[in-house]
């Protein structure tokens, strides 16, 4: 069977480094706020291009963060795509604001730029853009749009580590970013993790205490904070990673390239990007009616696939007064995806052999 994803192999890479650090942890006796958070936080942030990181608990807490940081809450309307995983809007309903739902690109699943400004009102507070399955979103229009409301633009980078859009990446398009770290992100640790980016140093402090029980120093709550600190594990586990980063992100793109070369199948609709270096394919989904039976007859020919995501969130029931709405391009998405196997570990032959299968079809 080839795995989906094989975590193991994808970590067992490391292993001799990370044996090695977690080690000095171990005889160090330190577990949360030490040096290995400020390292990784230090460079991750100069990866991104950013001025500051704020390492949490994962990457729900880090939208969370962001928007009770900027003070938004009840009466406050964010945009957000209705194509994404429920995160983005948990984050967003968790704060008391109102998730206002943009239809996304059909040829890119990212949140249509064209459609923006109609949701705008005078109670839009925030752009919410996430790049969804590791490319950039277009940001161009979205940066006019968001200077010429005073809108703020909050990134949800939890799947597109590395990504460009006109010579910056993901973590850097906007006020602040939100990353996951969780295990099968590009760049993911040994449990759940998160981080936040800003070019901001009031919204980085601000950020950084509540994320420690509203505190700036120990025992002195400036905010009415919450708990969510990534531990120092995670942290060098995220730094011994990090170099590798780019080398594994390419290797995703040149699978992603073969795929789109190769599968010819007139049943398979593949995925599309503007810009190779926008995308780093944390997920290859492709599309096709009767998506079930294409799963079932991959695995039936020894391939594990995943669907990211089966129901839109505004047909889950946490969201059921949305029940009515109809979003039919995310609706049309979610009933035909299908993901592939996608990883830097993946070898020539398992990618060559996924194709032919694909293609028999």
């Amino acid at each position: 069977m080839i795995k989906f994803l094989d975590l193991e192999k994808v970590n067992n890479r490391f292993r001799k480094e990370t044996d090695e650090r977690i080690a000095k942890i171990l005889d160090k006796g330190w577990y949360l706020q030490g040096e290995e958070n400020e390292t990784f936080s230090r460079h991750f942030a100069e990866y991104c291009g950013a001025k500051y990181c704020v390492g949490v608990a994962n990457g729900l807490d880090a939208l969370n963060l962001i928007i009770k940081a900027y003070g938004f809450g009840p009466g406050d309307e964010i945009i957000v795509p209705a194509n994404t995983y429920i995160a983005s809007i948990l984050a967003i309903s968790e704060n008391g604001c109102t998730p206002v739902l943009v239809e996304p690109d059909i040829n890119t699943y990212n949140i249509n730029p064209d459609l923006i400004e109609e949701k705008i009102t005078e109670k839009t507070k925030a752009i919410m853009v996430v790049h969804l399955y590791g490319q950039a979103v277009q940001m161009s229009k979205i940066w006019e749009l968001a200077k010429k409301h005073n809108l703020k633009i909050i990134e949800d980078s939890a799947q597109a580590h590395g990504a460009i859009y006109q010579g910056k990446r993901t973590g850097n398009l906007g006020d602040a970013s939100a990353f996951s770290f969780y295990p099968g992100k590009n760049l993911g640790c040994l449990g759940d993790g998160g981080c936040v980016t800003t070019n901001d140093e009031e919204l980085f402090n601000k950020v950084k205490a509540i994320a420690n029980y509203g505190s700036d120093r120990k025992y002195h709550h400036i905010y009415k904070g919450v708990n969510s600190r990534l531990d120092e594990i995670q942290a060098a586990v995220l730094d011994i990673k990090l170099k590798y980063l780019d080398a594994d992100n390419e290797r995703r793109r040149q699978i992603s390239k073969y795929y789109r070369d190769n599968i010819v199948n007139p049943k398979i609709i593949l995925p599309k990007t503007y810009d190779e270096k926008s995308h780093v394919w944390h997920i290859f989904a492709v599309r096709t009616e009767n998506r079930d039976k294409l799963q079932k007859y991959l695995e039936d020919n020894g391939i594990q696939t995943n669907i990211h995501y089966p129901t839109p969130p505004h047909k889950q029931g946490a969201y059921k007064e949305w029940k009515d709405l109809s979003f039919p391009i995310s609706e049309e998405i979610h009933r035909t995806i299908l993901s592939l196997p996608m990883s830097p570990v993946l070898t020539d032959y398992e990618v060559e052999k996924i194709e032919r299968i694909i293609n028999k079809y």
